[in-house]
């Protein structure tokens, strides 16, 4: 039998179809894919051309499978779970694990994680990079990561992911040490209200920003947010020639300079403000070291 066939789906068609197939929303699918709907509605269109039938029905209130469609769910787990599992046993044979880091903390200044990371890193070859949460898992799911260290999980992902908790990473106050709740060892938001907080988008990471607007919305006092500049030290700059405050995971505080101080958050605060940090793999990865990375990181975990 001749092995090139033209006009055989595409890895990349099922997996939008078995996404959306699941989600049975166009717009959530995407999302979980990482791309815009366009492109997705394009990738379904032509599948349903080569097959030469139609695999969803689609109006303005749903989405749901036809009759081909249902069928065809099986039929495409099965070839993507088989290539999954063929790319994994090929993986097995590299030398190296690829791991990923989140830049948004500085994991020297956690020992209970550093330490666990060090003591994996002597277990076997790791080559590491330091991206963001967002970047991380983009290349996770595209398999050129093994496993990931992430500020939150991530938005419509507990699908393609599974994620393991390791650690709670408190936020500080950062603000002008002129200001007078700058005497006090804790800082509540209220004390400082008359100052805006330089903030970020929210797409920037969905869930740490919600958690903080969940926040936000029972306070007695309306917050007034400015827009964090994109370089970090002329953020700190402004906030130590008093044009504002901003919140920063603990490990990231150690840029001194004059002017700029770094104080706890009371405690009612601290409990709701603050990282929430995970171990990311792929769902259903069974290699050995990659359960051995998962049961070494979270080792001694408590909430």
């Amino acid at each position: 039998m001749d092995s090139i066939n033209n006009k055989l789906p595409s890895i990349k068609q099922l997996q939008c179809f078995l996404v959306v197939a699941q989600e049975l929303n166009f717009r959530r699918a995407a999302e979980r894919l990482r791309m815009t709907q366009p492109p997705l509605t394009r990738q379904i269109k032509l599948l349903e051309e080569m097959l030469g039938c139609a695999l969803f029905i689609r109006n303005t209130h749903e989405v749901r499978l036809t009759e081909a469609g249902r069928k065809l769910v099986p039929k495409a787990t099965q070839l993507i779970n088989e290539l999954t599992h063929c790319v994994d046993e090929m993986n097995t044979e590299q030398s190296r694990l690829r791991m990923g880091l989140t830049r948004t903390l500085s994991f020297d200044n956690i020992p209970q994680v550093s330490d666990r990371i060090n003591q994996f890193l002597s277990h076997k070859e790791i080559d590491i990079q330091n991206l963001t949460s967002i970047q991380l898992l983009q290349l996770l799911s595209k398999g050129q990561m093994d496993m990931v260290i992430i500020g939150e999980k991530s938005l419509h992902s507990e699908q393609d992911f599974s994620f393991h908790w390791i650690y709670r990473e408190p936020l500080m106050l950062v603000m002008p040490s002129s200001h007078p709740a700058s005497l006090q060892d804790k800082v509540a938001l209220a004390d400082i209200a008359d100052l805006p907080l330089f903030w970020f988008p929210r797409h920037a990471n969905p869930l740490y920003y919600d958690k903080c607007e969940a926040y936000f919305r029972h306070l007695s006092f309306t917050l007034e947010r400015v827009k964090e500049p994109d370089d970090s030290l002329v953020l700190l700059s402004s906030i130590a020639r008093g044009k504002g405050m901003t919140l920063m995971p603990q490990s990231m505080c150690t840029f001194h300079q004059q002017g700029l101080c770094y104080r706890t958050l009371t405690d009612d605060a601290a409990q709701s403000l603050n990282i929430d940090v995970y171990v990311a793999t792929r769902k259903n990865d069974t290699r050995e070291w990659v359960i051995n990375g998962i049961q070494l990181l979270t080792v001694g975990k408590n909430a």
